[in-house]
């Protein structure tokens, strides 16, 4: 392996989300925190060099996309995932959950309802309660410790006037990574009744082997048209504190209108380091990720295998995709205040608590194996002393 996952860097003392808030919010500074989703890895080393370069000039003014940004991103999307965009559908944002609230905004009066598909990842909810619309749960169905959509109720959901469709793809906490053929069942219910449908492909390049990200809109032109895709370096390279995602929109009227509401929030400049990450990232970015990939499948077999000998009564959603693990605690309890008990206050590690996913998330907690694995090990290890205590 050119690049060293197991190195544990200290990241205290950075004001990092992740490690410096653990006193305020678990109540120790000592807690192992395994939950918000960003990287205890390095970003790749070409990345680290051309922010410093940078850093380097002294000046930070306002910052405008070069040609290169742009080819950089229209080179990652057809390099990775065989989807070829046209430079002007490329859209930007400080991040994927601003545009999701600015589509519910542009796209959505007050009282609509927008679809999103529980348990999923939390700021779904926000985006769409805080700005004054309705949710319409289409609930995830648990088969053979596998997700699966509900078509029926979502075709139901559709007719009955639902404007939008918040589409997590891979999906966060579950792991799945759709199919062609599901998201085309998507693409048919929401072409037949002008659901507009977002998706959120945050995760669209952590995928594990045998499986395989479909980009939403390279389904179909037709359904292209009638879609945005949000993707972001920030999950793939460890970036989301440089706040830059990209907004991919083929529908000239949906681009426009998105673009005026961005301008007007004044939130359409791109940030000084974020741009160069971006177009470095996904320009030398391959061999990084590769690698990463490798170490991931890694953690995900190391978890396995303990949770199969230490804490067999733990029903493991294996993920297809993402660094998250999606873990049925149940059997050790289904009460979330009982479950934060365990881990801040005995255990002394943070994943994250179930609940906040949906109400199908009570029992279950989420674990971030983007980590070196003697620090995923150690967590784990703290976790099942506490249960078995």
């Amino acid at each position: 392996m050119k690049y060293d996952f197991d190195r544990r860097i200290d990241r205290t003392g950075t004001a990092s989300y992740k490690w410096d808030q653990s006193e305020k919010l678990f109540g120790s500074k000592d807690i192992l925190p395994l939950w918000v989703a960003d990287m205890d890895f390095e970003a790749p080393r070409e990345v680290v060099e051309a922010v410093t370069r940078r850093a380097e000039k002294g000046i930070y003014g306002y910052t405008a996309r070069p040609q290169s940004y742009y080819d950089a991103i229209v080179g990652w999307l057809s390099r990775r995932h065989g989807w070829t965009i046209q430079q002007e559908w490329i859209s930007s944002s400080p991040g994927v959950v601003p545009a999701l609230s600015v589509m519910v905004q542009a796209f959505t009066e007050p009282g609509d309802g927008i679809i999103l598909q529980s348990p999923v990842y939390y700021p779904f909810y926000d985006v769409i309660k805080m700005n004054g619309r309705t949710i319409v749960d289409n609930p995830l169905i648990l088969q053979d410790g596998r997700y699966t959509m509900d078509y029926e109720l979502l075709e139901r959901q559709a007719r009955d006037g639902a404007k939008m469709l918040l589409l997590c793809s891979p999906h966060n906490p579950g792991g799945r990574v759709w199919t062609r053929e599901e998201l085309e069942k998507v693409g048919e219910i929401c072409a037949k009744y002008g659901v507009l449908v977002v998706a959120d492909e945050i995760h669209h390049d952590l995928v594990f082997s045998g499986h395989k990200h479909t980009p939403y809109a390279s389904l179909s032109d037709t359904w292209a048209q009638n879609s945005v895709t949000c993707i972001a370096p920030s999950k793939t390279f460890n970036l989301a504190g440089l706040q830059s995602a990209a907004v991919i929109i083929p529908n000239a009227d949906i681009r426009r209108k998105y673009n005026e509401l961005l301008k007007t929030l004044s939130i359409h400049m791109e940030t000084y380091f974020g741009l160069t990450a971006t177009e470095v990232s996904y320009t030398f970015g391959d061999e990084w990720l590769d690698q990463l990939l490798v170490y991931l499948e890694g953690n995900l077999q190391a978890l396995l295998e303990f949770m199969r000998e230490r804490l067999p009564e733990v029903k493991i959603i294996k993920p297809e995709g993402t660094y998250l693990v999606w873990m049925d605690c149940s059997a050790i309890s289904n009460q979330p205040q009982e479950l934060k008990q365990l881990m801040f206050n005995k255990a002394g590690v943070a994943f994250s608590e179930g609940s906040v996913f949906g109400k199908q998330g009570a029992g279950y907690l989420r674990v971030n194996i983007a980590c070196p694995r003697s620090l995923l090990l150690e967590a784990l290890d703290k976790f099942a002393k506490a249960v078995r205590a």
